[in-house]
């Protein structure tokens, strides 16, 4: 009865001493600990690596797995794990992204999701430091002005090497980089990665789709900084620049 009181009072008696943050129950805890390198119990058989969380050995045993045996019933494209599977059928087959951004087609899955975005091509900063009159785009922004220029919030920082951060998931990205966890797998080639953002970037590697395009000489480019790189030498470009 206890525990199942928390759920309606919010209570959280149960405070991570590595980062700080608080939890309902002791189990919850124990379990979030282990991504401070205070244990890994969970270890591949195959190649003896270990992990400081069941999840992140199942993503692992991808890279041994030699049959694809999770199958698109759609293009019939196959995977070794059905997270795979099912990241390729909500980026490819997908029609739940209802959202569309007015400035730029992008698609979005919810309406917050697009209103973030839009502030790309609007150039708003909705939120507004109380100290000074700097204004930012995102609340993370602020978050990190507050402790950097007003010393307002408390710095997380790393046990490993003291590096200091602003927020949660930049100060676990970085101890995963200490401790070798990449828990997102490429399901091509098996290359891990620690952040679902460089996984993504990765695997344009594997796809034909080129999305940028060159507004002078209509060249199409998988990612967007190669396009940048293409328009400083675009020979359409230079001949603009002779006629203006």
């Amino acid at each position: 009865m206890t525990r199942h009181r928390r759920i309606h009072s919010g209570e959280k008696p149960f405070e991570c001493s590595v980062c700080g943050k608080r939890f309902a129950h002791a189990s919850v805890l124990t379990r979030h600990s282990r991504i401070h390198g205070v244990e890994k119990p969970y270890e591949c058989n195959l190649c003896w690596k270990a992990f400081s969380q069941s999840s992140y050995l199942s993503s692992h045993m991808s890279v041994h797995t030699i049959d694809k045996q999770f199958e698109c019933s759609l293009c019939n494209k196959r995977f070794r794990s059905s997270s795979g599977l099912y990241r390729h059928k909500l980026h490819m087959h997908s029609n739940r992204s209802q959202y569309y951004c007015p400035y730029c087609g992008k698609l979005f899955k919810t309406a917050s999701h697009l209103k973030h975005h839009s502030y790309v091509h609007t150039g708003a900063k909705p939120f507004s430091c109380r100290h000074c009159s700097e204004c930012f785009r995102w609340q993370v922004t602020l978050k990190s002005h507050l402790l950097k220029s007003h010393n307002e919030g408390t710095w997380l920082t790393c046990h490993i090497c003291r590096k200091k951060f602003s927020y949660k998931t930049a100060l676990k990205l970085h101890i995963w980089r200490h401790e070798g966890v990449k828990p997102y797998v490429c399901d091509e080639c098996q290359k891990c990665f620690i952040a679902a953002g460089e996984l993504k970037d990765h695997q344009l590697v594997h796809c034909d789709v080129r999305k940028f395009c060159c507004g002078f000489c209509g060249k199409d480019f998988k990612r967007p900084q190669h396009v940048k790189r293409h328009v400083r030498r675009c020979p359409d470009v230079v001949g603009f620049d002779d006629m203006v």
